[in-house]
């Protein structure tokens, strides 16, 4: 066979593979057997193999996998990967029923879909081949899983046809988000012949999905047969109306989409979807905890906007968690990074939601109090969302008989670390061991925290390592361990550290050098500071000096800072040794200056107050937003007395009109808002 021949071969198989693959995973019709299939595949292998230059990207061939991933590289996201508001009552719905009415005008329709229990992915096309699958990650940046997913047979790696039957053809970029999960039948082969072998076995699916999309192997991954469902696409080249239209077009080119998602028009359709599926997602193949509601029209998704984590447009409702009983055998106490106190109750195990659960919050003393709960009580446990395990009640009727009347659970007074009293604000439901720079849970937590992938992102610096050099006095604080350089000879003469290890060690120490300001500021650990919010201090304030300097009132100002969170960071900055720490981060060379292209531009709206409301030909809502705050103004989202300006555009909030006019708010078009800044 000439290579012209081979050629043409392999692009006849590839195409038919893929045909049949579609029909298999998508579709669920299979049209040939799998020993067909096999013989298929088998032959397009051992075609590429005499021709490794005839292998495409997007080659059925990639599915079976074999290619190792050392490491998974951070990919920043091209649209932010926002999580949604959760709810877990009818009353939740109905405020949100009332809030989309309220900000945007006409008839609402609401698509519901299923939630599904599984790993966030989003999926780059170019010119209709897959080119990059991200995780979520922290929402801003996610690892790069492109080899993994390749092996995951409903996701397409080339769109056959501009549409499978469809009005029009896909846009030329484009991004599709879904959720990757492990079918049932899949898990429980996977735990039979674990078990079979000697191993312990997977705890629930979500966990195994996760745990095998990051593996190295990605023949191994292929071996564990994930699926995928998608649920929105992201493209700047859009020309759908609608949600509901967009999945109907993803579904045309070839990606799995759920057969499960209704229109509706009012909250009792949509508690109809809810119930229906509470009662019979056990009968489904995969797992779910609940059903997303969306607004289907994309103008008014625009209108409603994002919150800095969610968007308004959207909500997920979680079905109620399930419960088990069991005995409450110890209640211990945890301290955390900050000096919080955390109870825990030892359980006897219980199996719970795919899990065997030994271990569960109390959150405080309050909820202790409440509950009345002692140890050897039959307690009732459920995971909070699914996720956290939370004692929710005490069965009293089994304690009848039993001597527990003395055991009155009393909360400890003590740091059961450090014997420091705790102390609780006035305005705290935790208490707190106050003895920050002497209780070894908290300066372990403060590395630990400060050398975490979101903020310095020291990857050879666990928290077993830290543990071992803090025991041997290598580091007390996180300023120490710019200083572990100089202990190199040392640090290798250590079990398990070795020249490798520490040479890696001392190389990504060295290169956090380079981590920007928003994310050293975050590494701080400064208490209410989250990452959101250390990236608004420094683009905003623009250095640390600022921040150490600003008054509590000048903190305010800025966007998003409320006055609980002014105080802590003046607490932080007032305390001596902190601003030590400061001043050697300083002189090691961290990054202590905001270096981002959204800084201020300019103090022209200083002081001002701004609401934005309707859609924009000039501007996107979002650059509206970013332009406000480049030019020293504040965005808030309801309209006050406060209130200096609302920037409107077409189908402004009718509320929002009638509560600007009665409050006497100037209302500015954009055209207004582009002078006022020029």
């Amino acid at each position: 066979m000439t290579k012209e021949e081979t050629k043409k071969k392999i692009e006849k198989l590839s195409k038919e593979l893929e045909e049949h693959n579609y029909k298999y995973y998508v579709l669920a019709q299979p049209s040939i057997s799998d020993y067909e299939f096999d013989m298929m595949m088998k032959e397009l292998i051992e075609l590429e193999k005499t021709h490794p230059d005839l292998i495409s990207p997007d080659s059925p061939s990639q599915r079976v996998g074999g290619a190792v991933t050392k490491e998974f590289l951070a990919v920043k996201h091209d649209y932010p990967f926002l999580s949604l508001d959760n709810s877990y009552s009818r009353e939740d719905l109905e405020d949100f029923d009332a809030r989309v009415r309220k900000g945007v005008a006409g008839n609402i329709e609401y698509i519901c879909e299923l939630k599904y229990d599984g790993v966030a992915i989003g999926l780059k096309y170019e010119h209709g081949s897959l080119v990059q699958a991200v995780t979520r990650g922290d929402g801003e940046q996610g690892d790069d899983v492109t080899t993994n997913v390749k092996t995951i047979r409903s996701i397409p790696l080339r769109l056959s046809s501009p549409s499978k039957g469809g009005k029009g053809g896909f846009p030329d970029k484009f991004e599709i988000r879904g959720e990757i999960f492990m079918p049932h039948k899949i898990f429980e082969q996977i735990n039979k012949e674990r078990e079979e072998a000697g191993d312990p076995s997977f705890a629930n699916p979500r966990n195994s999905s996760a745990g095998t999309l990051k593996m190295q192997d990605s023949a191994e991954v292929a071996k564990r047969k994930l699926d995928c469902i998608m649920y929105v696409v992201y493209t700047k080249d859009l020309h759908f109306k609608s949600h509901y239209e967009s999945l109907k077009e993803a579904k045309n080119w070839g990606f799995k989409v759920s057969d499960y998602i209704v229109k509706c028009k009012s909250l009792n359709e949509i508690y109809e979807f809810i119930d229906y599926w509470d009662e019979h997602r056990k009968k489904l193949a995969f797992d779910i905890d609940g059903v997303v509601i969306k607004v289907n029209s994309y103008d008014q998704q625009k209108v409603l906007g994002f919150t800095a984590k969610s968007p308004r447009w959207a909500i997920s409702y979680k079905f109620k968690a399930e419960s088990a009983a069991t005995i409450l055998e110890e209640i211990t106490y945890q301290v955390g990074r900050t000096g919080a106190i955390t109870p825990v109750a030892n359980l006897k195990p219980v199996h719970l939601g795919g899990t065997t659960v030994k271990r569960a919050s109390l959150h405080n003393a309050d909820i202790i109090e409440k509950l009345d709960v002692r140890v050897g009580d039959t307690v009732f446990v459920e995971k909070g969302g699914e996720i956290i395990p939370k004692i929710t009640g005490v069965d009293l009727k089994k304690r009848a008989g039993l001597d527990l009347k003395s055991r009155q659970t009393k909360y400890i007074t003590h740091c059961p670390e450090c014997g420091t009293e705790l102390v609780r604000g006035e305005e705290e439901a935790k208490h707190y061991c106050p003895n920050e720079w002497g209780c070894p849970p908290q300066i372990k937590g403060n590395m630990e925290h400060f050398t975490s992938r979101k903020a310095m992102n020291i990857d050879s610096l666990g928290s077993e390592t830290i543990d071992m050099l803090y025991e041997k006095w290598f580091i007390k604080n996180i300023a120490d361990i710019y200083e572990l350089h100089k202990h190199k000879k040392e640090l290798q003469e250590i079990e398990r550290m070795g020249e490798k290890s520490v040479s890696n060690l001392l190389a990504g120490i060295e290169e956090s050098k380079q981590v920007p300001f928003e994310r050293v500021l975050y590494a701080l650990g400064i208490r209410h500071v989250g990452e959101t919010l250390a990236k608004k201090l420094a683009r905003q304030l623009r250095n640390i000096d600022a921040i150490m300097e600003a008054t509590e009132e000048q903190l305010t100002a800025t966007n998003d800072i409320g006055g609980q969170v002014a105080k802590s960071i003046k607490e932080y900055f007032s305390q001596k040794r902190n601003k030590e720490l400061i001043e050697r981060l300083k002189k090691y060379g961290l990054q202590f200056e905001s270096e981002s292209t959204e800084l201020i531009k300019s103090t022209t709206l200083n002081g001002l107050t701004f609401v934005v409301s309707g859609v924009f030909t000039k501007f996107s809502r979002d650059d509206l937003k970013a332009a406000i705050e480049q030019n020293g103004g504040k965005v808030v989202g309801t309209v006050s007395g406060k209130t200096s300006y609302i920037v409107a555009g077409e189908n402004m909030g009718p509320e929002k009109l009638k509560k600007a006019e009665k409050l006497g708010v100037k209302i500015i078009n954009e055209d207004e808002f582009e002078k006022m800044i020029k």
